[in-house]
């Protein structure tokens, strides 16, 4: 098969986990944002990465947000928001970060393929992604793709897709974002 062809694919695999997605559940993560005087973004590996890139969004939008685990990372305090994007939502370190939040009167955020999970059953709010683990063997999600990728993207999408229906709430377009766009690149 051509790469165009996997891309091709990949792609479809995407837009069949759209529906999959609850309004209701998204809603209430933009509306807790909008509340929340900080936001805290946490992740391993490439679920990591992807929470990166949605706290940058975040920033570019004026919202006072913070990858966990950096040094420039604020104090997470009461009434403050954590959003922890875990397939299995068992990650030992990622479990710990969530106890640790709901014990400091934050609420937690968790999105995953594992609603069930450890960090599914400490969370607040709950986003269930479509997607396999990493580990594929007794997934009911098919997947061309390798390992966690499927959850990896529909978590990057979703979270571009939350800065969207924030835009859309605040009034902001990408002009007024850009203002806030690094530049001392």
């Amino acid at each position: 098969m051509k790469t165009t062809q996997y891309l091709a694919e990949v792609v479809q695999e995407l837009s069949r986990t759209v529906d999959l997605i609850s309004d209701e559940e998204a809603e209430k993560l933009v509306n807790k944002i909008l509340e929340s005087k900080k936001i805290f973004v946490a992740g391993a590996g490439r679920s990591g990465f992807m929470g990166k890139s949605f706290v940058m969004r975040m920033m570019h939008m004026g919202i006072d947000a913070y990858v966990v685990g950096e040094t420039v990372t604020a104090n997470l305090e009461k009434d403050d928001l954590l959003i922890i994007g875990s397939g299995s939502g068992e990650t030992k370190t990622l479990v710990s970060i969530a106890e640790k939040a709901k014990s400091l009167g934050g609420t937690v955020a968790a999105v995953t393929i594992s609603p069930d999970s450890t960090i599914g059953k400490i969370a607040d709010i709950i986003i269930k992604l479509p997607g396999s683990p990493k580990d594929q063997s007794d997934s009911e999600y098919k997947t061309i793709q390798p390992m966690g990728s499927l959850f990896e993207q529909t978590m990057l999408l979703f979270y571009d897709a939350l800065i969207l229906r924030f835009m859309e709430k605040k009034g902001l377009d990408s002009t007024k974002m850009y203002g806030k766009h690094a530049n001392l690149e």
